[in-house]
């Protein structure tokens, strides 16, 4: 989608690096790369030495890893703001800032979908609303509140993850910083680069409701991690976000049809979103045309 929209996004496709401070750590990630290689993915062990070729910038301890050649990153705010750019010249209406209150279901098999502006909650007053056909929930963790109002239960729940944005604004930090995605799997501590001039690192799961409050106690060690395997990095200049994962019991989204006629979902991928993103569009977008397909035949016959 990006190549045919020319979506810019600082993508990068150097492929993401596992690595392992211990045998025992290494001994048991190969027993998973079994599972994966047996499901088609190119993921391969690679020595200390290989690690240092593949990226020459990863300082500390290293006993073994993986290397999957076929990752690809990028900015997730780029892409989706270029995405919404694509939908609004072909056809989409965007309605921003605004408070979902309610979705009705009507007699007639339609909904009332009921909102209240910025504008509106500031001047105190003015709920609008907008009948539709069908409803698609794909709203994070709020999707849960939603599924309520129409009949479904979905057992999503906040997990809040953490990370960093460390500005390069030195020649010698943009030179010391990594372009390769690293996975370390002690700390469960991801990174990304993200254009000439910012690094991504990401770590960390909270289970502690729906608190967006970022924890100190919580990025310092990010901060200690870069320092520690990129310590030409300068961190001066560092900027911490915290986010809610939709997340289910199973670790898989629900996608597809609910229970009432013109309800589907596209929801709970947790920490995979942008991963998965793209295919569970399609398949909810199918279960949607083929739920059309029926009707029309329905009313045909």
């Amino acid at each position: 989608m990006a190549e045919r929209e020319k979506i810019d996004f600082d993508l990068e496709k150097r492929g993401i690096l596992h690595f392992y401070r211990d045998k025992a750590g290494f001994d048991k990630a190969a027993k998973v790369n079994d599972l994966l290689a047996k499901g088609g993915l190119d993921r391969h062990a690679v020595t200390v030495d290989e690690i240092r070729r593949i990226e020459p910038a990863l300082k500390g301890i290293c006993y073994a890893g993986f290397f999957t050649p076929s990752d690809s990153t990028g900015d997730i705010h780029k892409f989706t703001r270029g995405l919404s750019d694509v939908c609004t010249r072909r056809g989409v209406k965007f309605r921003f800032d605004a408070s979902i209150d309610k979705i009705v279901p009507s007699a007639d098999g339609r909904f009332q979908i009921c909102w209240i502006s910025t504008a509106s909650r500031e001047g105190g007053s003015d709920t609008q609303s907008l009948q539709v056909d069908a409803v698609v929930i794909c709203a994070g963790t709020a999707s849960r509140d939603f599924a309520g109002m129409l009949g479904d239960r979905l057992n999503i729940y906040p997990v809040k993850g953490y990370s960093i944005t460390v500005g390069l604004h030195t020649l010698e930090s943009q030179t010391a910083a990594p372009q390769v995605s690293i996975l370390d799997d002690a700390t469960k501590i991801v990174t990304s680069r993200l254009g000439r001039d910012r690094f991504r690192v990401a770590g960390t799961a909270e289970f502690n409701g729906f608190n967006r409050d970022i924890r100190h106690d919580r990025v310092e060690p990010l901060v200690r991690w870069t320092r520690e395997h990129f310590p030409e990095v300068a961190t001066d200049k560092v900027v911490a976000w915290s986010g809610l994962r939709p997340m289910m019991p199973s670790m898989l989204p629900r996608v597809g049809a609910g229970r009432r006629p013109g309800v589907f979902y596209n929801t709970g991928h947790g920490h995979l979103g942008w991963t998965l993103s793209a295919a569970t569009a399609q398949m909810v977008a199918d279960s949607v045309s083929e739920t059309v397909a029926i009707e029309g035949r329905n009313r045909a016959a």
